[in-house]
């Protein structure tokens, strides 16, 4: 299947799931996800939830935990490597929002049990530099609209007392699992046509690696395990956003999703993302205590 086939076919399934009838959890039930989240322990699964079951508790999840967390600064494409949609069962991305706080300087010391079930994965951010984004639908029209490229460590948190029973509609109920992240020194958008071309072929071809303070692998992928071009999460992101009243705007960050496994930290790893193939991209670290 081709890109353009690809994110016909997802914009597809956003509007099929945005039809259906939902169901969320109960507001007693998502005050209690909601309690947990802020106290850093493990919530009971969401059960049986539809995608569109997924997305209404998405809703009344961040209308809880948001008088807490602060203003929006940008929103997560999840679940866009095709081996994390295997993981969580589902053949599709979700979305969460990113709140005040959530993104760390690269460099900074995290505690280990930043959540209750507390992950990290090499990512990426974009920030939005135009309004234009919400019309784009290849990959150079999202790079057109952006003004920064930010290698990124996600720390996300799967929240539930048993992340393996989570689908993609149980992902969505948890805000994605929007937690905190530390990002690295931006990389700008090139004026030059020629000069963003070059950079959008360097995001497809790059090779994203994850190393512990050692230097030993933990995790690798590419630009183009992300839905073939990681550009496209925003492509698909614009939509899915548009499809429940939410635009985005100038100054948004965007993260586009796994280029690498889901992996558990401890105390005392550091951990490097370094994204060989993309032409002044400095290294992005963390390390936990």
């Amino acid at each position: 299947m081709d890109t353009k086939q690809t994110l016909a076919t997802l914009a597809l399934a956003i509007a099929c799931a945005t039809a259906a009838q939902a169901a969320c959890l109960t507001d007693a039930q998502v005050a209690d996800m909601a309690a947990h989240y802020l106290a850093r322990t493990p919530a009971a699964n969401p059960e049986g939830l539809s995608d569109a079951d997924g997305a209404c508790t998405r809703a009344k999840f961040n209308a809880q935990i948001a008088p807490r967390l602060g203003k929006v600064v940008g929103y997560k494409a999840g679940l866009t490597n095709p081996a994390v949609q295997k993981r969580f069962n589902t053949d599709k991305p979700v979305w969460g929002k990113l709140y005040e706080g959530m993104v760390q300087a690269s460099g900074s010391t995290i505690d280990a049990a930043f959540g209750s079930r507390p992950l990290y994965e090499a990512d990426m951010l974009v920030r939005v530099r135009s309004a234009a984004i919400n019309h784009a639908r290849t990959p150079i029209e999202v790079l057109e609209a952006v003004d920064q490229v930010i290698p990124f460590i996600e720390l996300p948190d799967l929240l539930v007392e048993a992340p393996p029973k989570l689908n993609g509609a149980g992902v969505s109920a948890i805000n994605v699992g929007a937690r905190l992240g530390v990002a690295g020194t931006p990389l700008g958008v090139p004026a030059m046509r020629a000069e963003r071309y070059a950079l959008l072929d360097a995001l497809q071809g790059m090779t994203v690696t994850l190393t512990d303070g050692q230097g030993a692998q933990l995790g690798k992928g590419k630009g183009s395990d992300i839905l073939e071009h990681p550009l496209n999460a925003v492509v698909w992101l614009a939509q899915a956003l548009q499809q429940e009243g939410i635009t985005l705007q100038p100054g948004d960050l965007i993260s586009l999703g796994s280029f690498s496994p889901l992996l558990p930290p401890k105390p005392g790893l550091s951990v490097t993302a370094t994204y060989d193939g993309l032409p002044g991209a400095q290294p992005v670290r963390v390390s936990f205590k």
